[in-house]
């Protein structure tokens, strides 16, 4: 059995990722960053989703020796020409504020009619080899931004993200719908045919 690490230290997406995989029939283990606590973390320099998930991945992979995969992921608004992006957890500056990032980007976007309010979350997922392979897929999860915030599921920018076809914010979705409509699960799908290929 191949061993597989993913480049997080967030259960649920080694658990979301997991799934995934023995869903298609692909056995392999799947750990997650903790097991290798002297691995030191990785700066997001890249200025893509994709570059960031390769930059994590390659560096997992040459520090472990293994197949290594990471994610990056954001909100990015149709008016605002794809911002936040790859900013998406540090837009007021300080990263990880969910409230003070989702504060600010209403108070951005105020002026801005429904219409114009299209917006989706982006996720890009790598996979990296340690011999320099390297594959990158994408999933969206596409939308509108509500002007006032509705849900406590979720965390960042899902309480204003209304999904298309939904009536709900992404905070209102239970884990489960999240999950089978999210831009990280469509992401992580998306990585089946990759593994099958690079791994077997």
């Amino acid at each position: 059995m191949t061993r597989l690490i993913l480049a997080t230290r967030n259960t649920g997406k080694i658990t979301e990722l997991r799934s995934i995989l023995t869903e298609a029939g692909l056995p392999h283990d799947l750990v997650g960053a903790d097991t290798y606590p002297d691995i030191p973390d990785v700066k997001e320099t890249g200025v893509t989703f994709a570059e960031n998930a390769l930059l994590k991945a390659h560096a997992l992979a040459r520090a472990t020796g293994l197949p290594a995969v990471a994610d990056d992921s954001g909100l990015c608004v149709d008016v605002l020409g794809g911002a936040p992006g790859i900013f998406s957890a540090r837009w007021s500056g300080t990263h990880g504020d969910d409230k003070a990032n989702l504060d600010l980007l209403l108070a951005q976007l105020s002026d801005i009619a429904d219409e114009h309010r299209g917006a989706f979350f982006a996720c890009a997922a790598a996979l990296a080899l340690p011999d320099g392979t390297e594959r990158v897929v994408e999933g969206r999860l596409m939308g509108t931004l509500r002007h006032t915030p509705a849900g406590t599921n979720g965390f960042g920018y899902d309480p204003i993200l209304q999904p298309e076809d939904e009536t709900r914010t992404c905070a209102e979705l239970s884990p489960a719908e999240k999950n089978a409509i999210s831009h990280r699960g469509k992401a992580f799908r998306a990585l089946v045919p990759v593994v099958r290929e690079l791994l077997g």
